[in-house]
């Protein structure tokens, strides 16, 4: 499970990249998908595990997770290889640029941008991970998101590769709500 929630970590590492972008970005509902691979393959096995086990769910406890999660300013889909999260981004914490912050164990920095490019990288306590990416915006409406991650459990050190695709749906969020913002 500890591995699923470093899964998890670097997805919403994906969606906090895009901070370095916020200035030019529409407000509301972004949709994220993003593709893992490691050299062990132990991603991919795991992905598989979450869409089997969320599949198994009786209808009123997965409807009970979504909601959970659309309380945190998520929602989670897995199919295909690829993890997609549906997050609200407030015109505020685009213009103040809120996504920046630093958030649970980890850490992040990120260049100047250069052109339609921003480097960044980042760096985790638990599990004792780093990393390096660079996100290249095409619109207003789209960015994309390519990273290196470095992750050591258990005495074991993997690399994970993530491509993801970020787009704007609506203006209007719907039920989910805006992401958390740690201060």
């Amino acid at each position: 499970m500890r591995f699923l929630h470093g899964i998890w970590i670097t997805g919403l590492l994906a969606s906090a990249a895009a901070n370095t972008v916020a200035q030019t970005m529409k407000p509301g509902l972004w949709e994220i998908t993003s593709k893992m691979a490691d050299s062990s393959g132990e991603v991919a096995a795991a992905l598989a595990e979450v869409q089997k086990e969320m599949e198994k769910l009786p209808p009123e406890q997965r409807k009970m997770m979504e909601s959970v999660m659309a309380q945190n300013g998520a929602s989670l889909g897995v199919a295909g290889g690829a993890m997609t999260v549906k997050i609200c981004l407030t015109p505020e914490m685009i213009k103040q640029n809120d996504l920046a912050q630093d958030q649970d164990n980890c850490k992040h920095s990120t260049s100047p941008r250069v052109g339609n490019t921003i480097k960044f990288s980042v760096t985790c306590s638990n599990p004792t991970s780093s990393g390096e990416g660079v996100i290249t915006i095409s619109s207003p409406e789209a960015y994309r998101t390519q990273m290196t991650l470095k992750t050591t459990q258990n005495g074991k050190t993997e690399t994970m590769k993530l491509d993801s695709s970020s787009r704007f749906v609506s203006g209007n969020c719907g039920n989910i709500k805006p992401i958390g913002v740690v201060r």
